[in-house]
């Protein structure tokens, strides 16, 4: 799921983002202004995105330790600020191109996008009276 809003905001800002001026994040202009639009984007996507993958990494590794009672409570608040932050970064990046919402209206909806996806991802393969 956090690829698909990645590889979500990414396409959209390399079709609508004619010049680095365009780009509305002042670390990602930086970087296209430095190596052009494609390399610049790429290379911003890249290193904006690994601390994001050591954390989710960093969250399934201490996550095995912990009582099924602290992880019912402590998991589903690192699911929405995760959420939450993904739809600042990518969503409300990616939709500020075409859908003129406030922003804070755009992360919503790109909040519980993600919310929606991933819960269905994580809980739809467990069918009820299955054990799994």
């Amino acid at each position: 799921m956090l690829f698909a809003f990645i590889l979500f905001d990414y396409s959209i800002t390399a079709t609508f983002c004619k010049t680095p001026l365009m780009e509305g994040n002042l670390f990602a202009r930086r970087w296209m202004e430095l190596y052009g639009i494609p390399l610049g984007l790429t290379i911003f996507v890249l290193l904006m995105n690994l601390p994001v993958y050591l954390t989710l990494c960093l969250d399934s590794a201490l996550s095995r330790n912990l009582s099924l009672g602290i992880l019912s409570k402590v998991e589903p608040m690192v699911d929405v600020v995760f959420a939450w932050f993904i739809a600042g970064v990518h969503f409300n990046g990616a939709t500020s191109w075409f859908w003129y919402m406030p922003q804070g209206l755009r992360q919503l909806v790109g909040c519980g996008a993600y919310l929606t996806a991933t819960l269905a991802w994580t809980y739809g393969f467990r069918a009820p009276g299955r054990q799994g």
